[in-house]
């Protein structure tokens, strides 16, 4: 009886030390493999991030202005009456608005009358400025002496620089024109004995027959 016990008790002790050994192992080895304790204890299925979840879609930019400026208005350009002087001024020969009209004329030959009496003249000119407010040349003024009479007297030849200024509109049935009416003159050598004093060229020279004839040719 006792040796059956002491067996019994034997198998028991045994059967503890199998389980003992049993449950070392088993937690040795879920101490060397935490990762798969946390694998296995995820759930299935991950929720979303909480930030693609929380964060809401980002507004549309607003488009950016265009860094081009706007075209500006084109700038103010000058009036009609300037234009149509700049395209079209003229020295009327013999102060006759219905006669010959020069443009930049270079006066050759006995030149260019400036009077209607075949007194003055312009020659051999160049012309250094020709635009809406003001021609400016270079050349010859041929003024007569009237010595005894102008029929009779000599023809001085003057270097002179002559301005002409202040056009006047000239209506005709072609269309507008403008004329010079006022003629200023600078003698470099001077004027001859002949025309000086009294008997000098009228300075500056105002076209009053051009003047007269511009207003009524546009008085209809």
């Amino acid at each position: 009886m006792l040796i059956t016990n002491g067996r019994r008790a034997r198998q028991v002790a045994g059967w503890a030390g199998i389980a003992c050994a049993a449950l070392l192992v088993a937690a040795c080895n879920s101490q060397a493999s935490p990762s798969a304790a946390v694998t296995s204890s995820a759930p299935a299925t991950q929720a979303s991030s909480p930030t693609s979840a929380s964060s809401p879609a980002p507004a549309s930019s607003p488009a950016p202005a265009s860094s081009s400026p706007a075209t500006p208005a084109p700038a103010t350009t000058p009036s009609t009456a300037v234009r149509e002087t700049a395209a079209s001024t003229f020295l009327a020969q013999g102060q006759d608005i219905n006669g010959s009209l020069l443009f930049m004329p270079a006066c050759n030959g006995f030149g260019c009358a400036l009077s209607g009496d075949s007194t003055s003249f312009l020659a051999k000119m160049t012309w250094s400025t020709w635009s809406a407010t003001e021609a400016v040349g270079t050349g010859t003024y041929k003024v007569d002496g009237c010595n005894p009479d102008c029929a009779a007297g000599p023809i001085y030849p003057v270097p002179t620089v002559v301005t002409l200024s202040n056009p006047v509109k000239v209506c005709s049935a072609s269309g507008a024109r403008w004329v010079w009416t006022r003629a200023s003159f600078r003698y470099p050598d001077g004027l001859p004995k002949a025309l000086q004093g009294s008997n000098s060229p009228e300075n500056p020279w105002v076209f009053s027959t051009v003047v007269a004839a511009a207003q009524q040719s546009c008085a209809g």
